[in-house]
């Protein structure tokens, strides 16, 4: 049965002193039982007990009075009756603090982002938040400073297992993360994508030190991209982890900054894994550091790779399709995305259209063609081809032309049936022009098409080759045109 209490108003000095040592010592008691006596007894009570019973009731009323005032404001704050029962029972200590301090304190927990079932988990787990010194500056921060933007998991986690001594510091080492570039609307960011607890045990000196280390290549960038790294350690993690980079690039560490700044997480993965991949590429493929570091500079996510799962097969089967070292490198320059994407769901798809085209199975024009199509999605080649084949041209027109431009299979379909339809309907030429000139296809049709026809069209009429109306830089065509103005 739940006791309802009459609202009752509480100022921080509502207990004199001596009541609170009083509530405090004695907060267990909560009367004597009166037991019906067998007759009827008369005495006269001496003073000792008449003062004995005074201060038992008065201690008494005292421990109703707060239990009943400390339930009615767990309840405000969404806490049940058992649950307060339980907290009261196994932490005395609450019995010597004002309601009003316990208020603030829950308060303040709720400004900064802990409220309902959270707060209520985190009094269960850790109660000594509810009066710990050390956690009042750390609740003004996140409230004032913060705004209570630190999402409430990460928070609630933060503060149920972080060692209390830890929380005075953090409000510095957030302010030396401004203080060292990192814009103050990044830093709710930052804190939500780092391990707090580790952040608040690395001291203030190691944290200065990675990022005056990561300034080297774009710290402040690497930082906001990728706040994990502030939790990696500078010694045993983040300096050699980098210089496996810096000696596979030749020693230039701007190099390896464009490597850090395209994918920072690089830097996630152990001296050991980045030294696989390595030596993969230099044993199994015959590739040199310098060839390897091109690579990585193109497509910094090969580390991400399995080597087992992706890597191995798939350069076995470049080598099926007759592709030697040198050929090897250049194609994963071009493509690099062959090696990640999903083989079920991509690269057997695409392998399945190529193939009914007229390509041939372990072949260097299958190779070369499957690289040219991993910039495109399945929908795109296969929507690509019905427009070839809606324009009049057949498998082997599309695979002849794909030979020659293997690009044409990448073009987004919308696009590449607008040239088509200029070709025929505004320049008047035959579809099978493309046979001749795929390359066409690649031109863009405002920027380039439409205007150096219309331009050459004054000049010479109808009759032109595709390829010198197009492949001319514009320089030169530039000079051609004033070379030869055309009559008023």
């Amino acid at each position: 049965m739940t006791l309802t209490l009459p609202t009752i108003s509480f100022a921080a000095t509502f207990f004199p002193q001596e009541q609170r040592c009083c509530v405090g010592r004695f907060g267990r008691i909560t009367g004597l039982v009166q037991k019906p006596l067998s007759a009827p007894v008369s005495f006269r009570a001496s003073p000792k007990l008449l003062t004995e019973c005074r201060n038992s009731s008065s201690s008494s009323s005292s421990s109703n009075l707060f239990k009943g005032s400390f339930f009615s404001l767990f309840q405000e704050f969404a806490f049940g009756e058992e649950q307060t029962q339980l907290l009261l029972e196994k932490n005395p200590p609450l019995r010597v603090w004002t309601l009003e301090s316990l208020r603030n304190r829950l308060r303040s927990l709720q400004l900064a982002g802990i409220d309902g079932f959270a707060l209520c988990r985190l009094i269960a787990k850790r109660p000594e938040i509810l009066t710990a010194e050390q956690i009042g500056p750390l609740l003004c921060f996140l409230r004032d400073d913060l705004k209570g933007q630190i999402e409430p998991v990460k928070l609630e986690r933060f503060l149920t297992f972080t060692e209390l001594q830890f929380f005075y510091g953090f409000a510095g080492k957030v302010e030396l993360l401004f203080n060292q570039g990192i814009p103050k609307e990044e830093l709710p960011h930052i804190l939500n994508n780092i391990n707090l607890k580790v952040f608040c045990h690395k001291p203030t000196k190691e944290i200065e030190r990675t990022i005056l280390y990561l300034n080297h290549f774009d710290g402040v960038n690497l930082i906001v991209r990728r706040p994990a790294l502030l939790n990696l350690d500078l010694e045993t993690q983040l300096i050699p982890r980098t210089m496996i980079l810096i000696e596979l690039s030749g020693g230039d560490e701007s190099a390896t900054g464009a490597v850090l700044r395209k994918l920072p997480s690089v830097l996630t993965y152990s001296p050991e894994h980045l030294r696989s991949h390595t030596e993969f590429f230099r044993s199994s493929v015959g590739l040199t550091d310098p060839e390897i570091f091109k690579i990585v500079l193109v497509y910094p996510n090969v580390f991400s790779v399995s080597k087992d799962r992706k890597l191995s097969p798939r350069v076995e089967f470049l080598k099926q399709c007759r592709l030697n070292s040198i050929d090897i490198f250049r194609f994963l320059i071009k493509a690099p995305l062959f090696l990640s994407l999903s083989f079920k769901e991509n690269l057997s798809v695409k392998l399945g259209f190529l193939v009914k085209i007229g390509y041939k199975y372990k072949t260097k024009e299958l190779a070369l063609a499957l690289g040219a199509v991993t910039r495109t999605s399945c929908e795109n080649l296969q929507k690509v081809i019905m427009v070839f084949l809606a324009y009049g041209l057949s498998y082997d027109d599309i695979h002849t032309m794909s030979k020659k431009h293997p690009q044409i299979l990448q073009y987004n379909y919308g696009s590449l049936e607008k040239k088509m339809e200029y070709l025929i309907e505004e320049m008047g030429r035959e579809i099978e022009e493309l046979l001749a000139f795929p390359a066409f296809l690649g031109y863009k049709l405002d920027g380039r098409i439409k205007d150096r026809y219309e331009e050459k069209k004054k000049l010479i009429g109808e009759g032109m080759s595709l390829n010198k109306l197009l492949s001319v830089s514009t320089e030169r065509f530039s000079k051609k045109k004033r070379k030869n103005p055309v009559p008023i």
